[in-house]
């Protein structure tokens, strides 16, 4: 099972997604790492406006990730285009999107794309075993 750990990458969610990811991985988990690529760790880009040519890249990118995995886990830090798009394409696909969402869930859009919501990164590790 190969599991794609999605989340807003900007406003400092990219390091909760590789520290995701990283306890993923120590539990025996197989992760994907859609980051790690060279200029997939946009962060640092505050206004896509005037990059079209890096946007498509990235969306492209990432959706072919959404399509080599088998589970979404969904760490929910804040709103995000881009994950929001992940999880739907996901639940089109029949895939299982298992959301962390440690603090309150103020959308019922996450609750619709989710298959599971989880509240502590134990209960996820949990979950994803019992897979």
């Amino acid at each position: 099972m190969k599991i794609l750990v999605c989340g807003s990458i900007g406003y400092g969610g990219v390091e909760r997604i590789r520290n995701i990811q990283t306890l993923l991985r120590n539990e025996g988990i197989t992760v994907i790492d859609q980051i790690s690529e060279e200029g997939m760790d946009y962060s640092d880009i505050k206004d896509f406006r005037d990059k079209p040519d890096i946007a498509a890249k990235i969306v492209e990118h990432d959706l072919k990730f959404v399509e080599k995995s088998d589970v979404i886990v969904v760490v929910s830090n804040g709103p995000s285009y881009g994950t929001a798009i992940e999880m739907y394409t996901a639940k089109q696909s029949g895939k299982k999107v298992v959301t962390l969402c440690e603090d309150e869930v103020p959308t019922p859009w996450l609750i619709f794309l989710s298959s599971d919501i989880v509240k502590t990164k134990r209960d996820l590790i949990n979950r994803l075993v019992a897979k």
